[in-house]
């Protein structure tokens, strides 16, 4: 298999079938990791094509639960058998820390074993009440069929494995487009799961870009299930593609995530500390090339001098650099049109009247830090107020702005007020406030004196423009109400990513 063999439909790898290809790069110096091919309408159609061959036939949905759960149990094996070489690949993929690629692996292979089980324990239907001993009535549980499955660049393993894991359980088969910038670990785990024994046409991956390769999944008529993760604007369409198909559909679509901060969080040493520490945790882990990053802090008036003068000389001191290097805190940004748009975002902030208190530009080139790479320091921008375009709009960069506020209501009216509805958090000492607040944010998942951590086990969605949910049956009743998670940290502790 050549290195541009980056498609596989029906068991086979393959190139594109109009041989086109596509460089992969390095964000750290602008260099080829990888020639890839560049699918097309094509080659989606191929794909659906098999997975629906594959589903039809019957054999993957009649496997039995026993032998699909041992067959996720083998990749989480194999993904851990593979985790140095898996997390070099994101990391020079994506532009993260090779420990966070470590991370990612590790996270990875806690879905395979988490959705192993998950459908190992579920009981053979639900038994309904029909009113007359001469009826049986159950409901059960059925795969849903051909599923499309796209994901985003920031984290293309983890995001995969959130929809691959429990497809592959439920009996599915599936078409995976992974982003055309950070491709490569799909690619891998894909011959993972052909080398752990999953049959020919069941699990398919169609390398290249949106337009047209996700396009046509989406309104792709022999597929069952749409699942995107990415950006609003291509989600939104995306999703109006699937939708006018009748298509199951799940979509996620970024987040503005507020990180609210009162004072009685700072009132000992150690509690300063935490919160500051986990402020740098939330804006700056991935330079904030995540979709739950803690972007907005707001913070109590009280205590807002101090707080943002120490967070803004520690995240000066944050390590900039190549990924693979050791001692490096933070990486590039992913391409180069990302560090465009960051450097828009702060310029405009900075016309609005923000103010800088630390990066705000591109940093000098060093032995860790090439010219070439997409690198940007880490930036803290005070002053800021909801009118601005920076506090509004999802940044995807490492760029955290500083609200104010007086009072718990303006801090939860603050806090809600944005478009989107992803995550959030809450840090305070006194227990009874902390909760409340939790309970008034508009957000899928509210972390109380803590930021970023995720169990497999919760639902993972959000309001607004965030997150799209569920419909019948026993758990259908969420369709009708949105679910959130709240994850309180009863001892915090500083998270110690960044040293500073």
């Amino acid at each position: 298999m050549s290195a541009s063999e980056t498609i596989h439909v029906d068991g086979v790898w393959q190139s594109a079938a109009s041989g086109a290809t596509r460089e992969v790069l390095d964000p750290a110096d602008a260099s080829t990791l990888q020639v890839v091919s560049e699918g097309g309408a094509e080659d989606a159609d191929a794909a659906v094509a098999a997975a629906r061959r594959a589903f039809d036939d019957g054999a993957w949905p009649g496997t039995p639960v026993a032998e699909r759960s041992a067959l996720l149990r083998r990749v989480a094996d194999l993904l851990q058998r593979d985790r140095e070489e898996i997390a070099l690949i994101e990391s020079r993929d994506t532009g993260k820390t090779l420990e966070e690629g470590r991370v990612d692996v590790d996270d990875v292979t806690n879905a395979f074993r988490y959705f192993a089980d998950v459908v190992m324990n579920e009981s053979g239907g639900r038994v309904v009440d029909a009113g007359s001993p001469d009826v049986h009535s159950v409901v059960v549980h059925e795969p849903v069929g051909v599923c499309a499955l796209i994901t985003p660049w920031n984290y293309p393993l983890l995001q995969a494995s959130w929809k691959i894991a429990p497809a592959l359980a439920a009996g599915n088969t599936f078409v995976i487009k992974p982003s055309e910038v950070t491709p490569l670990s799909t690619v891998h785990l894909v011959k993972l799961l052909v080398e752990a024994g999953l049959p020919a046409g069941v699990a398919n991956i169609v390398t290249g870009a949106g337009l047209p390769v996700g396009q046509r999944l989406a309104e792709h008529p022999d597929v069952d299930l749409f699942s995107f993760t990415g950006g609003l604007v291509s989600g939104t369409k995306a999703g109006a593609a699937a939708v006018s198909g009748a298509k199951k559909i799940a979509l996620e679509l970024g987040g503005k995530n507020p990180n609210v901060v009162f004072a009685d969080a700072c009132a000992t040493d150690e509690g300063f500390d935490t919160a500051v520490d986990q402020a740098l945790n939330a804006a700056f882990i991935h330079s904030g090339q995540v979709c739950s990053a803690g972007a907005r802090l707001i913070i109590e008036e009280s205590v807002r001098d101090r707080f943002v003068a120490e967070l803004a000389r520690r995240a000066e001191k944050i390590k900039l650099g190549r990924g693979t290097e050791d001692g490096v805190e933070c990486g590039p940004l992913v391409s180069q049109q990302q560090l465009d748009k960051v450097e828009a975002y702060v310029a405009s902030a900075l016309a609005e009247g923000a103010q800088l208190r630390c990066g705000g530009a591109r940093p000098e080139p060093s032995d860790v830090r090439p010219a070439t790479g997409y690198f940007y320091a880490p930036t803290v921008l005070d002053g800021c107020h909801r009118e601005m375009k920076v506090v509004r709009e999802e940044t995807f960069g490492p760029i955290l702005t500083v609200e104010t506020f007086r009072t718990e209501d303006e801090a939860v009216a603050l806090a809600n007020d944005t478009e989107y509805g992803l995550a959030g958090a809450v840090f305070s000492a006194d227990t009874a406030r902390a909760r409340r607040v939790a309970a008034r944010l508009r957000h899928g998942t509210v972390w109380i004196n803590d930021y970023h951590p995720y169990l497999p086990q919760a639902e993972w969605g959000g309001f607004g423009k965030s997150g799209i949910g569920r419909e019948l049956g026993p758990t259908g009743l969420d369709e009708y109400r949105e679910s959130k998670h709240i994850y309180e940290n009863l001892r915090p502790e500083p998270v110690r990513w960044f040293a500073g």
